[in-house]
């Protein structure tokens, strides 16, 4: 499996992988699939941000990304992230997501960020757990904050602190 940054030339399977999510999960709270142009669109937006875009690759062929960016648009939060990561269906549960977060974990902590956070729907037991496995606390549950396939979601927050301040 490689592991690398992600071009244009990668935005048609990342959209395939993502379109199946909002189809069929609540792994995102979107009703409607993506465009291209709205793929080509967060691209860019992550590109000028200085925001990675990480893919999986096996055959020249990409089963899997990852990404973070900016957890709230302020001053006083730019040290914090919010990452995603989709793994297309066919290679869930192989260790593809595993190599992505290190990749990820690796990249934020190099440039320079304290703390990266996750927001997973609470149902998602597998996903909760997975961010667990690399030191992720679960920090708090919004509830019913979507709305989905006719039911009410909960959204668990997750938090990896990359170096605690020390007290005293």
């Amino acid at each position: 499996m490689l592991i690398r940054s992600a071009t244009e030339k990668d935005l048609s399977a990342i959209l395939k992988i993502i379109n199946h999510e909002i189809l069929y999960t609540t792994s995102l709270y979107h009703y409607d699939p993506r465009t291209e142009e709205q793929q080509l669109q967060w691209f860019r937006e992550k590109q000028e941000n200085n925001f990675p875009i990480i893919v999986a690759e096996i055959e020249n062929e990409v089963i899997g990304f990852g990404s973070y960016g900016t957890f709230r648009p302020w001053a006083a939060y730019r040290f914090s992230v919010e990452h995603s990561i989709y793994v297309h269906k066919d290679f869930q549960g192989q260790g593809v997501g595993k190599v992505l977060m290190v990749h990820l974990i690796e990249l934020a902590k190099k440039e320079g960020y304290r703390t990266m956070l996750a927001g997973v729907d609470a149902s998602n037991t597998a996903s909760v757990a997975f961010h667990k496995k690399f030191g992720f606390k679960e920090v708090g549950i919004f509830k019913q904050v979507g709305y989905k396939f006719d039911k009410w979601l909960d959204l668990t927050f997750l938090q990896l602190l990359f170096q605690e301040e020390s007290s005293g």
